[in-house]
């Protein structure tokens, strides 16, 4: 008997939430939830509202559903609620009337919310606890783990490998988008050298929906700006442009990654812009056309030995299917790391960047490179004859990658020898000595090892092996002295000033944490630059030096005239 019992009250309850409009009022508020959240969602992304935002009116709704089911079956179902309903107007339900105080509540709660927007931009800014701030974000949204991190960052990987960071920085209503393409000189072989800064050439020139031009255009309109470079490990978008163009330069970063037009006769167009550009800075430069005889001859097996800008038989025989090829394979979104920095919401990039890059499709990732230099074992040298007023000397040593434990100690040691006009080499040579006109250097601080690159400017008819050996002489006095604590000090001083100086905008932010993604493998680390210059000592500097400064891993080059070796 007891289980008709049961289903007969069941079926009565049943019965009486249905007469007392129970059920409807339920229904009601649900879908008026739904509703309201995706209204003023939307409307909170579009007008740029902080994250914050969002939590705020999912809360009031998740209050006020729950309240109003409380209300009604307190006032309609219980006896209590029963026998009150008695003594009141009987031609409005008690649901009815409480609804009305209810939503007068939600509507204070919501003008309140709305006074919240307008006054933080007058307030200070807050960051919740490390342990409560976890707790209010989307689950998929990284927060930093480090100290020292920017707090208000957040990254994430789309579902197709896309990797996004965004840093709000909200001094000034502009934003900068910086697309790191993880193909470079390393990703290329005889044959097709030089394709990864063609197709930054390529990436510019129209899609299946918008004609060669048109996306400078309407960037411009916009008011944006952009740029691109290639370097031996990556090739680098960059856009600059006001917030209330946004979703536009969505737009058009997805539109060239999706229906980028390889039009043959675009293709032949830029062959001879490029062909153009190599014999500008290379051919027809002495310190081009040097260096990159030097990278072929200090490299013999790692693909770093090929020039980004490609070799000229390369450029003048790419084919379409080369071209089709490199570019479904380095510009799928899995081989992609974008990175916002300005008056943006973390919440708003992650939902306009799956609406815009979420379709891309993911592609099997792009062949390893397992080619290792080999150690070098002697002095290797070379000789360019050419037309030269001024002689030229470059001479590089082997050293590490960006994430080799020595390659801080070795970026001072530079600093200290050729940073700026009060360096030791500058001094010695250029100040004093006077045999240089100028003296200059820098690390590959790269994917895979690089190296050391000097460089000095000759005066005419100098006598470039005298130079050689003196440069040598001043190398050896490092790894025999080492330097002392002032330039120590000096150099430290130098690199965090310059430091802090490039995170003061939005365009060095992105760079940054861009760069310690990509090289190192955690934006985070972006931010460990002053307490790893500290860490640095004058003895693990003359320690590095003794290890690099050696002359079976050096390459020497000099360019000079052929009269030059007449005399």
């Amino acid at each position: 008997m007891e289980a008709p019992a049961k289903k007969i009250i069941i079926m009565s309850l049943f019965s009486e939430l249905r007469r007392r409009n129970v059920l409807k009022i339920a229904l009601l508020y649900a879908l008026a939830s739904l509703l309201i959240f995706w209204i003023v969602g939307g409307s909170l992304i579009w007008l740029g509202a902080p994250d914050w935002a969002g939590e705020f009116v999912l809360l009031v709704l998740a209050i006020g559903y729950p309240v109003a089911l409380i209300f009604a079956w307190t006032y309609e179902i219980t006896p209590q609620g029963l026998k009150k309903s008695l003594d009141v107007d009987q031609t409005q339900s008690i649901v009815y009337k409480t609804g009305q105080k209810l939503n007068a509540a939600v509507a204070v709660l919501a003008v309140l919310g709305a006074l919240a927007l307008v006054g933080e931009r007058l307030m200070p800014t807050f960051e919740f606890p490390k342990v409560i701030e976890p707790i209010l974000l989307a689950p998929n949204y990284e927060a930093p783990e480090k100290d020292g991190v920017p707090q208000e960052i957040r990254a994430v990987t789309l579902d197709n490998g896309l990797r996004i960071i965004v840093w709000p920085d909200h001094d000034i209503p502009n934003v900068v988008m910086y697309n790191f393409v993880r193909a470079g000189g390393r990703n290329e072989y005889p044959g097709i050298t030089g394709l990864s800064h063609f197709f930054e050439h390529m990436m510019f020139n129209g899609t299946s929906r918008r004609a060669q031009g048109e996306f400078d255009k309407t960037m411009e309109a916009a008011g944006g700006a952009n740029n691109a470079y290639t370097s031996k490990d990556l090739t680098v978008y960059q856009d600059w442009f006001p917030r209330s163009a946004l979703e536009t330069i969505f737009d058009l970063e997805s539109d060239r990654l999706q229906n980028l037009a390889i039009d043959p006769a675009v293709v032949e167009s830029e062959r001879d812009v490029v062909s153009s550009e190599r014999r500008l800075r290379y051919d027809n430069d002495n310190f081009g056309r040097l260096f990159l005889e030097m990278n072929a001859t200090a490299f013999i097996a790692h693909p770093y030995q090929f020039p980004v800008i490609g070799w000229s038989s390369d450029i003048e025989n790419w084919t379409y299917q080369d071209l089709e090829s490199y570019f479904r394979t380095y510009y799928a979104p899995n081989n992609l790391t974008m990175v916002f920095t300005g008056d943006v919401t973390a919440e708003e990039i992650f939902v306009l960047a799956e609406k815009y890059f979420g379709p891309l499709p993911a592609q099997e990732a792009p062949p390893a490179i397992r080619t290792t230099e080999p150690e070098q074992l002697g002095e290797r040298r070379l000789l360019v004859e050419v037309d030269a007023p001024t002689p030229l000397l470059h001479m590089t040593f082997h050293a590490g990658s960006a994430v080799d434990p020595a390659t801080l100690p070795l970026s001072i040691l530079l600093n200290i020898l050729v940073g700026g006009d009060s360096s030791r080499l500058h001094q010695q040579f250029v100040e004093q000595e006077q045999i240089a006109l100028a003296v200059g250097g820098f690390q590959m601080e790269g994917i895979d090892p690089g190296l050391v690159y000097l460089y000095l400017t000759l005066p005419p008819g100098a006598d470039t092996a005298a130079v050689e050996a003196r440069l040598l002489t001043e190398l050896s006095r490092v790894v025999r002295d080492g330097v002392t604590e002032a330039e120590l000090q000096k150099a430290r001083n130098i690199m965090i000033a310059d430091y802090w100086r490039s995170l003061a905008t939005i365009d060095g932010k992105a760079a940054a944490i861009g760069h310690a993604e990509v090289f190192r493998g955690d934006y985070q680390l972006a931010f460990a630059l002053p307490d790893d210059l500290a860490a640095v000592t004058a003895a693990e500097i003359q320690q590095v030096a003794a290890s690099v400064f050696h002359r079976n891993r050096m390459t020497v080059g000099v360019l000079r005239s052929p009269a030059d070796n007449e005399q």
